[in-house]
């Protein structure tokens, strides 16, 4: 081979590669593909950047399908990172908060780990406490995610795809879930969730995202305000499984129907603040109908960041950050202290499988799970 056409041959592989590496539109906005690492099997992950024409930026991991990390201005202009998380996929292996991950099968809690559907008894793994959490000991939070190109567009949004096998652990039927990221000029996040079965089961996805409006590693969240479209709320029993009463917020910490600071009745000696050690509770979302509606709105006073959650799903799990210690050391090396970040979990109720007069989860062959959740930011 010729010099020269050596030359040209490289140059050619050197801007293929490049191509595969990173996509650009036609008004300038891009979505990269950066590898980050490798799953504990050795699957490859990757990381996937959003944006929009406004600055915003989502960057998604492939492993768990987890909001690496989001970027929003404040009423100054200036952009932070609003999500907890990792600089390496380790730190998501290692650590048991389920930081900005998706979590599936079932996300929030199922009572001792059984459920009966269709007459028959399953049994999934108690990994928290007696109970079954957030999809079991190898939920979807752990699994490889894999891309959906022709159902991405460069620079806007991402789709994920993830096929649950019959019996993993321990639910029936095998389940495919689809979620889609997506960016847009509004500065949302718009996370839609598409599941099918070959078997009946039940699913309930949720998305796990820590947010601290302030930036992440910057401070506690207890001055935010926080306000929740709910009249009522699912009080738990010792383990946080629902007890099945629809309780009134009035005249309880629970109620956020107007603004309220986080951290102004969190330390209340009141029973369910004492068995959650401050919010981790289901919120029974107040609506009509199925059709996308706000759920909650989070204002962070100091930097002016408002981000309101919308819905299609009835309930809102508000998570403020109680088990955080400081143990886990985040991006930049910032240690992750008690209150850190708070979760706003948009769901189907806790234990519903055995609780017939909540909201049904169960999904049949023939029929799709479709919710969708919109993370909007915005300053005043």
């Amino acid at each position: 081979m010729k010099p020269h056409l050596a030359q040209i041959v490289l140059l050619s592989v050197f801007l293929v590669t490049a191509l595969s590496c990173k996509q650009s539109t036609t008004n300038g906005e891009s979505m990269s593909k950066e590898s980050f690492g490798s799953a504990p099997d050795g699957t490859p992950v990757y990381l996937y950047t959003l944006s929009n024409a406004n600055g915003m930026e989502a960057k998604i991991i492939t492993f768990g399908g987890i909001v690496y990390s989001l970027k929003v201005p404040d009423r100054n202009g200036k952009f932070d990172d609003v999500v907890l998380g990792f600089d390496s996929v380790s730190g998501y292996v290692r650590n048991h908060d389920y930081f900005g991950a998706l979590i599936g099968r079932y996300g929030n809690r199922i009572a001792k780990g059984k459920f009966m559907l269709d007459g028959k008894e399953y049994v999934l793994a108690t990994n928290n406490g007696p109970n079954h959490l957030h999809g079991g000991k190898f939920g979807f939070d752990q699994r490889v995610w894999e891309v959906d190109e022709a159902e991405s567009v460069p620079g806007r949004s991402l789709a994920l795809q993830y096929t649950s096998k019959d019996e993993e652990e321990g639910y029936p039927g095998t389940l495919t879930a689809k979620v889609r990221y997506a960016v847009t000029d509004s500065n949302e996040l718009l996370v839609e969730y598409e599941a099918v079965t070959d078997k009946p089961t039940i699913v309930n996805l949720t998305q796990h995202s820590y947010f601290n409006l302030a930036g992440q590693g910057n401070g506690d969240i207890l001055g935010h305000e926080l306000t929740i479209v709910a009249d009522r709320f699912t009080p738990v029993d010792s383990t946080l499984i629902p007890t099945g009463e629809l309780r009134p917020v009035e005249g309880t910490p629970m109620d956020f129907r107007i603004p309220v600071a986080i951290g102004a009745r969190i330390n209340q000696k009141e029973e369910q603040l004492i068995r959650g050690g401050g919010y981790d509770h289901n919120w029974v979302l107040t609506r009509n109908d199925s059709t996308r509606a706000l759920a909650a709105s989070l204002h962070d006073p100091t930097t002016g960041r408002v981000m309101n959650v919308w819905t299609t799903e009835p309930g809102l799990q508000f998570y403020s950050g109680n088990f955080l210690n400081g143990s886990a050391i985040g991006k930049g090396g910032k240690a992750y202290n008690y209150r850190f970040g708070l979760c706003l979990e948009t769901q189907h109720f806790p234990d519903s499988p055995n609780r017939p007069k909540f909201p049904s989860t169960v999904l049949r062959p023939g029929e799709r799970y479709v919710t969708t959740t919109v993370y909007r930011f915005m300053t005043r």
